[in-house]
């Protein structure tokens, strides 16, 4: 039960039986009209602004209709009391009996509590993503979380996901990298190399290197390049994503498509980039012409010539994009356009892609292109994630040899585990750079986020284990939770806990709509500061204790009211990718 949602119908109705209408004669537009938690819990259990948002419709001040508004709500046999506050705002607070039967419900639904019962459309979420040129760094791990997060919030929230990986491998960055894999290839035949300027150093090629020797012996030595660099780019490409599938899966992420770029020009469908660039040709989106030179230094791709422009202006860009080169190859630009028209004919109209913050200056202009190669049926949205500082006890953490350049994922998975980097990657917004301590996240205390929400969970169950013990006679199902005594639960912390799980469901939908999954993070370590809260004032108040062998009937709806919390928090860190302990060690 979502009871925002519910009250959200029943102010509807309310309104309608008042008979409001527009001054206008127009029907009302209820849409800004919403039913929220109020900022303070004690003016009540829900708040609603109806009248401030419809005052200028109706034609009268916000007072006036929220006094109407309460003489309507008062008549509700759910609400126990309600006040018109400030300018306009109403506030309602709710009967036991009406949170008795929403936290009945919370124990029957169980894991599915806040997951959306109607299904909604595809989604293609696009994450990491990073060039196959060696191991996962610290940079992709937040990304990788992030997007790993995101997609199975918006499975939670009833929407079709799938999750993909774009591999880069057309560029010259690969060609680069098959230049490496060659020189390791040399190394493993006993020569002694060194790595020039410009290739990648890491010692992650000598595997590489070493299997080139096994397939080919020494019939690829002393070849020109023209002979060698197709067939040890494959296979080093290859060895790349074998490398980074397992990082990935070491921080728990794993993809359901590879789609490669090179596919796009080479795959079963023809050239993909000609028939993106045909489709907006046919539309009159192309155009030969010059662009003015950028402000500032001129890139090195600069070319002050006459070009295949796309107007990616008409479609909210700064400026029109080139999609073809003098040599006649196509822009890296012209083959993600032609990667996401394959997104849109695949029948993803909502996409979404994760970056890195450095990349935001390309955001614009991809979003254009989606919106034109899609005809406006398709909309692009970028989740950029800024840069991750890694220190120890508060010293900068030096970078890896292994990698020859940065600090690997499967480096910081190592060393302080899964949970803890998932989770304190999404205890951050992912626009807003990220300061990570190994110290700091692997300490137990209150001050280490995902210690604190996973105790919370460890003490749900601890307690059950206590009332196991000391009550045995008392049926612990979920069946029998459903149909404790719930209304006996009035003391302000307990209203406070329930309160929070109510809100459970408006946060996933909204955390779901705005793409934000850093939201259900913030509100499990609120779920937990309540919960251990609480658990402290039964320390001084015994009456208030989870666990009473003098009070049976009231530790069953303190218990039913435990495992609601328990279940929030388990369904909740199991969206974020982080396990929901029994115990804590």
């Amino acid at each position: 039960m979502d009871i925002f949602a519910d009250f959200d119908r029943r102010v509807a109705a309310a309104i309608a039986g008042l008979g409001w209408t527009a001054a206008d004669g127009a029907p009302l537009d209820l849409s800004r009209v919403v039913v929220e938690p109020p900022r303070d819990a004690a003016n009540g259990d829900l708040a609603v602004n109806a009248a401030m948002v419809l005052s200028k419709q109706v034609g009268k001040p916000p007072r006036a209709l929220a006094i109407e508004l309460m003489g309507e709500l008062a008549a509700d046999p759910d609400v126990a009391e309600t006040e018109v506050a400030g300018p306009g705002f109403l506030n309602l607070r709710l009967k036991p009996a009406y949170w008795a039967k929403f936290l009945s419900g919370v124990i029957e639904a169980g894991p599915t509590f806040g997951r959306a019962a109607a299904k909604k459309g595809k989604v293609n979420v696009e994450y990491v993503s990073a060039n196959p040129t060696g191991p996962m760094h610290v940079g992709h791990c937040r990304g990788a979380v992030v997007g790993d997060a995101l997609a199975n919030l918006l499975a939670f929230a009833g929407h079709d996901v799938t999750k993909e990986y774009y591999i880069n491998d057309a560029g010259a960055q690969v060609d680069v990298l098959a230049r490496s894999a060659y020189l390791r290839y040399l190394e493993a035949l006993g020569e002694t190399i060194e790595i020039p300027e410009g290739l990648y150093p890491g010692d992650y090629l000598m595997p590489v290197g070493s299997a080139l020797v096994r397939e080919f012996g020494t019939t690829l030595k002393g070849k020109p390049e023209s002979d060698w660099l197709a067939i040890v780019r494959k296979r080093a490409i290859d060895a790349m994503m074998a490398m980074i599938r397992e990082d990935l899966a070491a921080l728990n992420v794993v993809h359901d498509v590879f789609f490669s770029e090179r596919s796009l020009q080479v795959g079963p469908n023809g050239d993909r980039v000609r028939q993106a660039i045909d489709k907006l040709s046919e539309q009159g989106l192309m155009y030969q012409g010059r662009l003015e030179p950028p402000k500032g230094q001129l890139p090195e791709d600069w070319e002050d010539r006459e070009q295949t422009l796309f107007r990616s202006t008409a479609f909210g860009d700064d400026v029109d994009r080139p999609l073809m080169k003098s040599d006649g190859s196509y822009t890296y630009f012209a083959s993600d356009i032609a990667y996401h028209f394959d997104k849109f004919d695949r029948g993803f109209t909502t996409q979404i892609d994760i970056w890195g913050a450095d990349h935001g200056g390309y955001v614009k202009r991809m979003q254009a292109a989606v919106k034109a190669i899609s005809g406006g049926k398709a909309a692009l949205d970028v989740r950029l994630c800024q840069l991750v500082k890694l220190f120890r006890a508060g010293e900068p953490v030096k970078m890896s040899k292994r990698s020859g350049s940065f600090v690997t994922l499967r480096d910081v998975v190592e060393e302080v585990g899964v949970d803890a980097v998932r989770f304190m990657m999404l205890f951050r917004k992912s626009d807003a750079p990220l300061d990570f301590d190994f110290q700091k996240v692997t300490e137990q205390s209150k001050d280490n986020p995902v210690f604190y929400v996973q105790y919370a969970h460890a003490r749900t169950a601890s307690v059950f284990n206590q009332a196991r013990e000391q009550l045995p006679a008392l049926d612990l199902s979920a069946a029998a939770l459903a149909k404790a005594p719930l209304e006996c639960l009035t003391d302000e912390g307990e209203l406070g806990l329930i309160r929070r799980i109510a809100q459970w469901p408006r946060v996933v939908e909204g955390a779901a709509d705005s793409h934000e999954p850093h939201r259900l993070a913030f509100y499990l370590h609120d779920l937990a500061s309540d919960l251990h809260a609480h658990w402290n004032r039964g320390k001084d108040l015994p009456q208030l204790r989870f666990v009473n062998v003098d009070d049976s009937l009231s530790s069953h709806a303190r218990l039913a009211m435990v495992r609601a919390v328990a279940s929030v928090l388990a369904s909740g860190l199991a969206i974020l990718g982080v396990k929901a302990p029994d115990e804590m060690r």
